[in-house]
């Protein structure tokens, strides 16, 4: 099912959580608080193994109910001696939808707070990584099959090998699962489970792990506890938490931001006097994934920006911006039907196909065709949300404004975030990028349908801000013309005239150029460009999509935490992406 994620069922035996699918309980009869403590803190040696640590990993195969990140959340929180930053990072299948998951919940009153705050950020049930962050403690979720494991970025110092039984879910415990696993594995790692099946320790030993028996929990005798024996010590580059950024656009603030939150000093430059200058200047943007058939590189990519942007914008002060939902209408027939397949088996609080009149009722104003509704997207003023993130850095953040850099800064990390202008200051080998002008027509309210959610099709509408509603927008590649064209109006117009009535058209109108840079594929660049240069660059239209979440695959990267995206996501974005195509189109036959 490309992109949604079937649902845990939940009953009940007893008073403990049952899975009918799997036909076994979710932790010992015993308590599910206690049995996370026994047999995954314990005998892990947590939280003592932790304490003192800048940072410490956890990896878990089978979330379930989170009781046991739950409990470990509760842990650190209660120790004084705790690590300063605790990632978890687990795997879930077949994860509740949040009303079950709060039903859980209600049986264990000890860890009320924490289990509210992940009720809070949960998010909605379709496929892929989904990183949750609570203050310095940091769930990264990925719903998925236990082969994800194979994608998975992270050296992990404690592992929690939980799931159904052996016998009821054998995949999750397989040799190959256990392969995956201690290659995920720091050096040293420990592990703990409260299977001690036959199967399950020649498949750890065989994976490089020491393992012993320790009593058990509850019902059962004895669990097992190991340690990687296999692990080489890992060579990590130590830099100054110091970094220069280029530009203050929507990609350079966003990256200020995360350092900044993990406590970096950074140099932001930027040519123009002020930040958001150039295409992030627009009046206001709309913010939306997409969806395809056969869940591609692009679509996944757009949930997982689309997903973490809304995550990390809701923590933001004086952002102006509203989750009215977006409307991405059909233009023909055979698009409505693969956009009914797109969306058939996605959870309707992430996307879903309506009919024409359902449209209408959600745009309040008539619409003429079928289309997929995001309830959760809708507009950002971008100039708002730069300076958000830019606030957000405190007295971290030194802004070099104004300065036409010629060369790279002096600085341990340079970030580049200047869209087009990137390749000028570090070579990305056998990349073209393309410079796309985009005009943007503003139009006053009472001259269209104003709608009240975003609409798409071909074009793009949105409700009315400060009482003007922005059409958009050309697409113009390789013309440099800054001055508003009145060709450019005229097609705005005809591509907003396909979506809703147009009534008096004023005979001037306003708007504004932005200028944008893309890739052959279409995909930002984001990751090591060379050396201590990094790049953040040519995110197209969708910056306002996949600036977060750009920053944030930077900073973990420069930390060396778990990554919040699967491998092959972030192939897709390497910059080294273009001189692998390029070697590969040479080679004979």
């Amino acid at each position: 099912m490309p992109g949604g994620v079937i649902p845990a069922k939940l009953d009940f035996k007893g008073e403990t959580p049952y899975s009918p699918t799997y036909r076994d309980v979710y932790h010992s009869a015993d308590g599910g608080p206690a049995q996370a403590r026994h047999v995954f803190l314990a005998g892990n040696g947590l939280p003592e193994r932790w304490r003192g640590r800048e940072r410490f990993v956890i990896l878990e195969t089978g979330f379930g109910a989170g009781l046991n990140f739950l409990a470990t959340w509760r842990a650190w929180r209660d120790d004084p001696a705790r690590c300063r930053r605790l990632h978890f990072v687990s795997v879930e299948k077949h994860p509740f939808s949040a009303g079950d998951l709060a039903l859980v919940h209600r049986r264990y009153p000890e860890l009320r707070d924490e289990a509210a705050a992940l009720h809070a950020a949960w998010p909605p049930l379709v496929s892929g990584a989904h990183r949750l962050e609570f203050g310095e403690v940091v769930l990264t979720l990925f719903f998925a099959d236990i082969a994800v494991l194979r994608e998975l970025s992270l050296a992990a110092d404690a592992i929690y090998l939980d799931g159904f039984a052996p016998a009821k879910n054998p995949e999750m415990w397989s040799h190959q699962a256990m392969r995956h696993v201690s290659r995920l594995a720091a050096p040293q790692a420990s592990l703990a489970t409260w299977s001690v099946a036959a199967p399950v320790r020649d498949a750890l030993s065989e994976a490089g792990f020491s393992v012993d028996k320790r009593a058990g929990f509850g019902g059962k005798r004895e669990m097992l506890v190991g340690r990687n024996t296999r692990g080489k010590p890992v060579t990590v580059t130590h830099f100054e938490r110091r970094a220069a950024v280029v530009g203050a656009g929507l990609a350079g603030a966003a990256i200020c931001e995360r350092l900044c939150a993990r406590g970096w000093q950074v140099e932001l430059y930027e040519r123009h006097a002020a930040p958001a200058e150039e295409a992030s200047g627009n009046h206001a943007g709309a913010f939306h994934p997409i969806v395809t058939p056969d869940d591609s590189v692009l679509a996944r990519l757009t949930r997982a920006g689309f997903l973490y942007a809304l995550a990390r914008w809701k923590k933001l002060a004086a952002l102006r911006w509203d989750a009215c939902g977006a409307l991405q209408l059909a233009r023909s027939d055979k698009e409505a039907r693969s956009q009914e397949q797109a969306a058939r088996d996605l959870p309707g609080d992430y996307a879903r196909f309506v009919d024409a009149g359902e449209a209408t009722r959600h745009a309040g104003v008539p619409l003429r065709a079928p289309g997929v509704w995001f309830p959760a997207a809708g507009w950002v003023q971008p100039r708002s949300l730069v300076r958000a993130q830019l606030e957000a850095c405190g007295e971290r953040l030194s802004r070099r404004f104004g300065v036409e850099l010629q060369s790279l800064p002096d600085a341990p990390v340079v970030v580049l975030a200047n869209s087009g202008d990137a390749p000028r200051l570090a070579q990305v080998p056998h990349l073209r990028l393309r410079r796309v002008r985009g005009q943007l027509s503003y139009l006053p309210q009472d001259a269209l349908d104003a709608p009240r959610v975003v609409l798409l099709r071909g074009g793009m509408v949105l409700p009315p801000l400060d009482g003007v509603c922005v059409v958009g927008a050309s697409y113009d590649l390789e013309d440099e013309e800054r001055a508003l064209r009145e060709d450019s109006h005229a097609g705005n117009l005809e591509r907003l005239r396909n979506i809703v009535a147009v009534h008096a058209v004023p005979e001037k109108l306003d708007g504004r150029v932005g200028f944008r840079a893309v890739t052959p594929d279409r995909l930002p660049v984001i990751g090591r460009v060379a050396g201590r240069v990094y790049g953040a660059f040519a995110y197209g239209s969708r910056g306002l999509v996949w600036a977060a979440l750009g920053a944030e695959l930077v900073a973990s990267a420069l930390e060396g935490e778990p990554l919040p995206l699967e491998a092959s996501l972030l192939k897709a974005l390497d910059p080294e992406r273009f001189r692998r195509r390029a070697e590969s189109r040479a080679r004979p036959g």
